[in-house]
């Protein structure tokens, strides 16, 4: 059975240039996206030279400042951009959410120089990023991180372990948090690690569930040289830095799992309207009908709750809140939406001939990354009724 891209969705796009990137990433995901993602997802083929195209193509770069060579995007653009490349292949579009991930410390935080040096290479200049925040003991605890960065002269010597980085072993540069200073959050620092510096080694990639052509590796930094005018805002500051990018990173895991969502119900309207039983297509039994109008009616809240907090995000608002709730939300809609696509398609929805058990297998690990969906919960809770007493 082939594969293709789920069919456009109708957009509220805010400009007429947004709707030329639009018709832009639309032509290139039915190019060169959709005809080869079932098989290199299945092989484990990362697409490195796709994403040295997007980069030429602006892709990378969409919710920076045009000054250091990004799209001057809005952040309500740049996740339906995401969405539709999620729904042609999860790997490209959650490839494009860590790369913009990994771009945010030096775009929020660094200096003039820094930006000027680096972000032109790292938005449009074919460079990709990777953000390393957790650590095989500190996941969802990520304030308890152990890799430290101790000063030498006008230089800082990483040592640690980094666990579950998209990109690991292949990434360009890396977006560090290291301990500088004492326990918790007060004492980390964030720094700009190119990918081919000294000491610095990646794992053999995990052996995943989903996402099979997305490399995801431990990252060992054994004594790692890396000079000052590297280190992306103040000492200390780097856990603030890391739960900024977050905020915005959650929103691209939203987009994402709306995009693979989407993709399962296109699959699975297609099969219904075409699948015939009893004489006539499965699409008219009322069972059916009526799971299928569920799967549109969680797609579409999904979609306008990243929506939201994305204009929130655009108008300087804070958004942290609704970045949680539209992470949980969509991600737990992604997992929901994909099940019952498979169970549309019967015995046929658990082969790989066709796309919906990959669509289930790669659902599942969004409500995972960029903290679980517990996590999320724990944000929304503290920001409805303040922390939790000790």
């Amino acid at each position: 059975m082939s594969e293709g891209a789920a069919q456009p969705v109708e957009r509220q796009l805010p400009t007429e240039e947004a709707r030329d990137l639009f018709a832009l990433v639309r032509e290139l995901i039915q190019r060169e996206i959709a005809p080869h993602a079932a098989a290199e997802e299945e092989a484990g083929h990362f697409p490195r030279e796709l994403f040295t195209l997007l980069s030429a193509s602006g892709l990378l770069g969409l919710p920076y400042d045009s000054e250091f060579g990004g799209g001057d995007q809005p952040y309500e653009v740049y996740l339906q951009v995401l969405e539709e490349l999620a729904a042609a292949r999860l790997t490209v579009g959650l490839g494009v959410s860590v790369h913009s991930l990994a771009c945010h410390g030096l775009a929020g935080y660094g200096t003039k120089e820094q930006q000027t040096e680096h972000l032109p290479d790292m938005l449009g200049g074919g460079l990709l990023g990777a953000y390393c925040l957790s650590e095989p003991s500190s996941g969802s605890d990520a304030a308890s991180l152990r890799t430290k960065a101790v000063r030498e002269g006008d230089d800082w010597v990483i040592t640690g372990t980094k666990a579950w980085i998209t990109h690991g072993g292949i990434a360009d540069f890396y977006t560090v948090l290291a301990r500088t200073g004492g326990e918790g959050a007060r004492g980390v620092t964030a720094f700009l690690v190119p990918g081919d510096a000294a000491g610095l080694g990646a794992a053999a990639p995990e052996k995943k569930m989903g996402m099979k052509g997305s490399p995801t590796a431990q990252l060992h930094f054994d004594g790692v040289r890396v000079p000052d005018a590297r280190r992306i805002g103040d000492e200390g500051q780097g856990f603030a830095i890391a739960l900024s990018a977050l905020d915005s990173g959650r929103l691209g895991i939203a987009a994402c799992a709306i995009g693979v969502a989407q993709a399962a119900l296109t699959e699975a309207l297609r099969y219904a309207t075409e699948r015939r039983q009893f004489g006539r297509p499965i699409a008219d039994f009322q069972g059916l009908r009526f799971m299928l109008a569920d799967m549109a009616t969680q797609i579409e809240a999904g979609r306008a709750l990243y929506l939201a907090a994305a204009r929130l995000r655009d108008a300087g608002r804070p958004f942290s809140k609704e970045a949680a709730m539209a992470k949980l939300l969509c991600t737990d809609t992604a997992m929901k939406v994909t099940t019952d696509a498979v169970q549309v398609l019967g015995g046929y929805g658990y082969t790989a001939d066709f796309p919906v058990e990959r669509y289930m297998r790669e659902a599942k690990v969004l409500q995972i990354v960029e903290g679980t969906n517990q996590i999320q919960r724990m944000v929304i809770a503290r920001h409805l009724a303040g922390p939790e007493a000790r």
